[in-house]
C-alpha cells in the first residue's frame, strides 16, 4: 500500500457513489405518499351548508352537476398564502365556465379576518365560513391548506394536502371528468 490516503479516498468515494445510487432509486417511493392522499377519494363528498363571507349561502346540493374545487384555508396560514397565486390563476381560467365552481372554506379563522383577507387579496371565488368546523371534520382535514376535487355526480376524485400549484388544480379538475385517482 504505497498511497494509503488515495485508497481511503477511493473507498469513501465508492461508498458515497453506492449511497447515491440507492437514494436515486428510492425517488418516487415516498412511504408517506399515501398519507398525503385523502381516504375520501372515490367516495361521495360530504354534504355542507355554509354561509359565505358575502352574506349568501353555498351548499353541496347547490353545486351538484358542477365540477367543484374545495380549498380549506385561513388568513394567517403561510402555506395558504403560498398557494394563493395558483388559486387566482386557476380561477381566472375557469370562472366563466358554468360547469366549474371553486369554494374556499375558511378553517380556524374569524369571519372578519377571512372577509378582509379575501377582499384585500382579490379572492373572487366563493368563500365560505365553517365556524363550527363541521365541514373540516366531515372532509377529515388535517390542516390547511387542503384541497379536494368533486365530480359533477358528487364523488371526490382528487385531493391534496398542502399548497397546490396551477398544474395540481388542473389535474384535479381533469379528474372530475374521469374515474377517481
Amino acid at each position: 500500500m504505497k498511497h494509503p490516503a488515495r485508497w481511503i479516498a477511493l473507498t469513501v468515494g465508492a461508498v458515497v457513489a453506492a449511497l447515491a445510487v440507492v437514494l436515486a432509486l428510492q425517488v418516487g417511493n415516498d412511504p408517506r405518499a399515501e398519507q398525503n392522499k385523502s381516504t375520501l377519494v372515490g367516495k361521495r363528498a360530504p354534504s355542507f351548508d355554509l354561509a359565505t363571507v358575502s352574506g349568501g349561502k353555498v351548499t353541496a346540493r347547490g353545486l351538484e352537476g358542477k365540477a367543484v374545487i374545495v380549498n380549506f384555508w385561513n388568513s394567517w396560514c403561510i402555506p395558504c398564502k403560498q398557494e394563493e397565486s395558483a388559486l387566482k390563476t386557476f380561477w381566472s381560467r375557469h370562472k366563466d365556465d358554468p360547469n366549474v365552481a371553486m369554494v374556499g372554506i375558511v378553517r380556524d379563522d374569524t369571519a372578519g379576518d377571512a372577509r378582509r383577507y379575501a377582499r384585500n387579496h382579490g379572492m373572487n371565488w366563493t368563500i365560505a365560513l365553517d365556524p363550527g368546523s363541521q365541514a373540516a371534520l366531515d372532509f377529515a382535514t388535517r390542516g390547511q391548506p387542503e384541497t379536494y376535487a368533486i365530480s359533477p355526480d358528487g364523488l371526490i376524485t382528487g385531493s391534496q394536502y398542502g399548497p397546490v400549484s396551477v398544474g395540481n388544480l388542473e389535474t384535479m379538475l381533469a379528474s372530475t371528468k374521469s374515474t377517481p385517482q
